[in-house]
């Protein structure tokens, strides 16, 4: 079952690779700061269902995404995410499997805003559910801002990974909002350096 999963997972992530870098024209900065070992989340904004896939192709680690119930409603991409092994936020067997994952060096993606954000702000409020899990595990968080529209064939759609961080002696507030200004930062930058 799980050789089954796994082979789902890349399949998927070659079928991204070639609709997100080809059509989509998403433009990856910062790599090199995604650890290829050691228990790692990643966490950013999000406005867009499409919004895991551009992580999934970021990093050769397997991302285990947490996400809220409602993202399964779309058929086909609901289906997909849990064939990738998706996690639901709102199971508590999904949130003690997040923490096995990153108990056993895996990667989590998480959005602490907790639903797409709809509004005119550039993010929601974060929760402070990454950061316990970060503390929980030993985990490094690192943050994403994600800009741009997924309009076909457009160079406006960037994703930029920030530096590693360990929650370490922080509370879980502070961790928290040094993670809301790192995506902050990182968004802002994408928007500085990009003309739309």
């Amino acid at each position: 079952m799980k050789k089954d999963k796994d082979k789902f997972y890349n399949f998927s992530k070659k079928i991204f690779n070639i609709i997100f870098k080809k059509f989509y024209k998403v433009q990856f900065i910062g790599l090199e700061n995604i650890p290829k070992e050691g228990p790692i989340i990643i966490a950013g904004n999000h406005n867009h269902y499409f919004d895991p896939c551009l992580v999934f192709i970021a990093t050769d680690r397997k991302i285990n995404y947490v996400m809220k119930k409602s993202c399964y409603n779309n058929k086909l991409i609901g289906w997909i995410f849990k064939k990738m092994d998706c996690l639901s936020v709102e199971n508590y067997s999904s949130m003690k499997s997040a923490l096995h994952i990153l108990n056993n060096n895996g990667a989590i993606g998480i959005f602490p805003e907790g639903t797409r954000n709809k509004t005119h702000e550039l993010l929601l409020p974060f929760r402070t559910g990454t950061a316990s899990m970060a503390s929980k595990t030993n985990s490094y968080i690192i943050p994403f801002g994600r800009t741009g529209s997924f309009n076909l064939f457009k160079r406006t759609l960037i994703i930029r990974f920030g530096k590693p961080f360990k929650v370490d002696n922080m509370s879980l507030q502070e961790a928290t909002n040094k993670l809301k200004n790192e995506v902050e930062k990182l968004m802002k930058l994408n928007l500085e350096n990009n003309n739309y």
